[in-house]
């Protein structure tokens, strides 16, 4: 259901789960969020960001994330490559997937 089209689908309270956290978070006016993973969420890099939580969505898993996206893994693991070369984090890092992946829902909602 759309409330309206321009604004996109309509979120369910229920269906967001633990993201609903995010939106009980104070808006500081300071943008986008992390500022490590800010300049993942600007247009140009809207492909990457999706990617990042695609990836995130599936616990890391490569194969199923490169089938969901429809890509080779090679292809989703140079797009790794890159998310991790333009926000610093490292993928490897729990905390820091953690941080990408608020990064990525709140911006989101």
């Amino acid at each position: 259901a759309r409330a309206e089209p321009r604004l996109g689908p309509v979120a369910r309270w229920a269906a967001i789960g633990p993201y609903r956290l995010l939106t009980a978070l104070p808006d500081t006016g300071d943008g986008p969020g992390d500022p490590a993973v800010a300049p993942l969420l600007t247009p140009p890099h809207r492909e990457l960001a999706h990617t990042a939580e695609v990836f995130l969505d599936r616990a890391g898993q490569a194969g199923r994330t490169a089938s969901a996206l429809g890509i080779h893994r090679q292809t989703l693991y140079y797009r790794l490559s890159r998310i991790q070369q333009i926000t610093g984090l490292d993928l490897n890092d729990g905390e820091d997937r953690l941080l990408l992946h608020m990064a990525v829902k709140r911006a989101r909602l």
